[in-house]
């Protein structure tokens, strides 16, 4: 008698659990479609947000470089619009954004890059610690403390060193740069060191390779595409920089010149959108100097992205 109840207990759970799976099973289900739906707003608004971007600069400058000439306007050296006779020439802007940001990927690559390759592969966890803790220092501090210590202590230095009549100039401004960007570099290339796969390493140092061997010449090249998007960082971060520029690099609208007070794109914008008269000429050419610093990042990552696709393929 007992063993008949027990069996009718045991099939009146199993038909009770039996009913409340396909509950279950919907409610997840929901909540799956659910999260799926939320994720794909989320890319839906960022990609909206992109193209409202650009349409809006191509709209805002696209008239003033039809009004200026395509080519007076890339290609004329003299920035002048509040002169009687106006010209909107932003040859120099170019020029020293290109300088600026070429020379502080050349100064902060490869020492952003060591860095990185000694915290993912070298340090010991204790000063590894040390270092990370000062590299997320460096990320969290402003680009106005940096334009402020640059304009204190490294154009004064600068002034000295070279003797000159001001320190401000795009020296000054490709260091700050420079120390601007390593945070960006050291912490997307780690992170793609250590994902490489360790029997990568293991392999190489099989076959007899040293540490550092297996190090240059295995993880660094197997990390080559996390690497990029480090650089690509670096370089967006260095060419939309403005308000650190302004305080050090003298913000004069000069030919580049190692040694000159020059003016960036982005310090252009900054430093007069503030007194241009909203639908004046000038107002449409600042708009027009965002379009093309907005082409120069879009064309700066479809190069790294085609150049890193060749090399895999390769």
């Amino acid at each position: 008698m007992e063993n008949v109840l027990n069996h009718t207990a045991e099939a009146a759970a199993a038909l009770t659990n039996a009913s409340r799976r396909p509950k279950s099973r919907g409610a997840k289900d929901v909540l799956e479609w659910l999260m799926h739906l939320i994720f794909l707003l989320c890319g839906i608004v960022a990609v909206a947000f992109v193209l409202f971007i650009s349409l809006y600069l191509v709209i805002s400058g696209v008239p003033a470089i039809r009004e200026i000439g395509l080519a007076d306007f890339l290609l004329g050296q003299s920035w002048a619009p509040t002169a009687s006779e106006a010209s909107y020439g932003i040859l120099p802007f170019i020029l020293t954004s290109v300088y600026g940001t070429a020379g502080a990927v050349l100064i902060g690559v490869p020492i952003g890059l060591m860095t990185a390759v000694y915290l993912a592969k070298v340090a010991n966890p204790r000063a590894a610690a040390v270092i990370h803790t000062a590299v997320e220092l460096l990320a969290g501090i402003p680009s106005v403390v940096y334009g402020l210590v640059g304009m204190i202590v490294l154009v004064p230095g600068i002034q000295k060193l070279f003797d000159l009549s001001s320190g401000a100039c795009l020296l000054a401004a490709i260091l700050v740069l420079a120390i601007m960007i390593l945070p960006s570099i050291i912490s997307v290339s780690e992170t793609a060191l250590r994902a490489v796969p360790e029997e990568y390493e293991q392999a190489s140092l099989a076959l007899g390779a040293t540490h550092l061997e297996t190090v240059f010449r295995v993880a660094v090249p197997a990390a080559r595409s996390g690497v990029a998007t480090a650089i690509v960082l670096g370089v967006g971060r260095a060419i939309g920089e403005a308000m650190a520029i302004i305080m050090v690099a003298g913000n004069v609208a000069n030919m580049p010149s190692i040694f000159s007070s020059v003016r960036f794109l982005t310090t252009a914008i900054a430093s007069e959108m503030s007194y241009a008269s909203v639908g004046s000429l000038h107002r449409d050419a600042l708009f027009s100097i965002g379009l093309v610093l907005f082409l120069f990042i879009m064309l700066i990552n479809v190069f790294l992205n085609v150049f890193i696709k060749r090399k895999k393929e390769a």
